[in-house]
């Protein structure tokens, strides 16, 4: 899972480059984060046991749990946060919370439906095996095919106002793909690769509700970022 960014008229590469220097120092922290949750399922009776409760809830409630909670984590408390900040909060609108928090639902359904095919095909188990081909099919085939790009299109939606002719006429120029969605998926892989190796690493029952802390984490550090990155601009 990945965080789109605008458009740039620079290169693929470039833009890339850009952005993987930008998610180092969140990436290098979340990977801390991820290792620490993983960590604490393994080696710790009292949080495996809460994470257990938390797997059993899963299969209690069904699909609405992931559609729930992702829509919470993906949407609904970066959406707060960026509300508090005096910094982003003019940018945010109830038509576009709406509409972010429907799309991380629905894609809470689809990812969580992803590890449950993967587990069926891969296998469920541990093993480095196992985890590698499942990081690799989420990261190489999933997200370049599907992820990303309907990612994409559902901020730059957002960014456009919610119309969708601007984010059609950029699909339909030349070069779409590689000016807009590769740069986000070259850019992203550092973060999200080891992310998701941790996350295959734990049960299948815990690998969405991990995967929405490590996706509204990775968020509130992007924004913060971003607000630090226009508060030195204004000040340029």
């Amino acid at each position: 899972m990945t965080t789109p960014i605008r458009p740039h008229r620079e290169t693929p590469v470039r833009a890339a480059l850009r952005g993987a220097r930008a998610n180092l120092g969140p990436g290098l922290v979340l990977q801390v984060f991820a290792v620490a949750l993983v960590i604490a399922y393994y080696g710790h009776a009292e949080a495996r046991e809460w994470f257990d409760r938390v797997a059993a809830l899963r299969e209690q409630i069904g699909v609405v749990f992931p559609m729930i909670t992702t829509a919470v984590f993906g949407a609904i408390i970066p959406s707060l946060y960026l509300c508090a900040l005096p910094s982003t909060r003019q940018e945010q609108s109830a038509r576009k919370i709406v509409a972010l928090t429907l799309f991380w639902a629905v894609k809470g359904a689809e990812v969580d439906l992803l590890y449950r095919m993967l587990a069926a095909l891969v296998g469920a188990d541990n093993g480095i095996t196992t985890i590698a081909t499942k990081a690799f099919l989420d990261q190489f085939i999933y997200c370049p095919i599907w992820a990303v790009p309907s990612c994409w299109a559902m901020y730059a939606w957002v960014e456009a106002g919610l119309r969708w002719r601007p984010v059609w006429q950029d699909i339909r120029t030349a070069g779409w793909y590689g000016r807009s969605v590769l740069p986000v998926l070259i850019s992203n892989l550092g973060v999200w690769l080891p992310a998701v190796a941790l996350i295959y690493a734990l049960p299948t029952g815990l690998q969405l509700p991990m995967q929405n802390l490590v996706l509204c984490f990775y968020t509130l550090l992007l924004a913060t970022l971003e607000r630090r990155r226009r508060a030195v601009a204004a000040q340029e």
